[in-house]
């Protein structure tokens, strides 16, 4: 059964709303699926490309990439860069989704229509006035607590940081940079790519959360670097999106679920003018990796 599919289910099957996730016997941490092979051609698509290369060993380049597997293999993960925190722009706006749900779970934020609809407005067009307005509400101190919380472990310094939201999307307002690196809007590609492996495991708070933070990921109405290449490889496929600009800082995650074999994570963070051309042409490569041969 798809994935995404088995969610709904469990969705439907009045699962309580404060039940967490519990990994069955077959759950493996993101980091344990590493594949020499995958991580041999994905290495290949960067250094085969002089620029990229180039990008990648001055750590202005990280990509990772989760093959989460069809019936006859399992999940598969490769990155180049994957612990490098780099400035992010709006992708860390995952972050406050995921704690604005948590919020919602624990009572501390009260569920409204017009929460739901900023968190879908922050996600899909990436408002940012939405986004500080659901900040606000949270916190920043929240959205740091259960980026650290060993429940999900979205910023840790022990490996290269993470996920870290310490400014507000506005022009007021205090800023916190990370401990490391004393970014505003941070991540990493492996921590990234642990969320969206995460959530599409129905691993994040509990099946029925995941669903709806799936849900605000979907049907992204930015088109452009990922998006603009699957929607032109693949017009059938369904993506789940947050991506980040800011000057020269291109970042770009998507989840991509079929048609045929499509079903793989994809997150990159690039420092470079021609960021958004990069990641166009990224995608498509990476796709080849991850193709099966006939």
């Amino acid at each position: 059964m798809n994935r995404f599919v088995l969610i709904l289910v469990m969705c439907c099957s009045g699962l309580p709303q404060a039940a967490r996730a519990q990994p069955d016997e077959s759950w493996i941490p993101l980091r344990e699926t590493a594949d020499p092979l995958l991580q041999a051609g994905l290495e290949n698509v960067v250094n085969g490309n002089a620029a990229w290369r180039r990008l990648a060993e001055r750590r202005r380049l990280s990509v990772g990439v989760v093959d989460l597997g069809r019936h006859d293999t399992g999940t598969r993960f490769a990155r180049i860069n994957g612990n490098q925190m780099m400035y992010a722009a709006s992708l860390p706006k995952i972050a406050i989704l995921l704690t604005a749900y948590v919020a919602m779970e624990d009572g501390s934020l009260e569920e409204t229509e017009a929460l739901h609809q900023d968190l879908t407005d922050m996600i899909r067009v990436s408002d940012n006035a939405a986004a500080t307005r659901v900040l606000d509400a949270v916190g920043m101190t929240k959205i740091e607590q259960v980026m650290r919380h060993p429940q999900y472990g979205f910023y840790d310094e022990a490996r290269g940081g993470g996920l870290w939201v310490g400014k507000r999307y506005a022009a007021t307002g205090p800023r916190r940079g990370d401990p490391l690196l004393n970014i505003s809007h941070g991540a990493t590609v492996t921590q990234v790519c642990r969320f969206y492996y995460q959530l599409a495991e129905g691993h994040l708070i509990n099946a029925e959360r995941s669903a709806q933070m799936l849900e605000n990921l979907s049907n992204p109405a930015i088109h452009h670097k990922f998006v603009a290449a699957i929607e032109r490889r693949a017009p059938l496929a369904r993506i789940f999106r947050k991506s980040g600009t800011w000057r020269n800082s291109h970042a770009d995650s998507v989840l991509v679920q079929g048609p045929d074999w499509r079903n793989y994570i994809l997150v990159a963070l690039v420092e470079s003018p021609d960021g958004e051309a990069i990641l166009r042409e990224l995608l498509p490569a990476v796709e080849e990796i991850l193709r099966p041969s006939s």
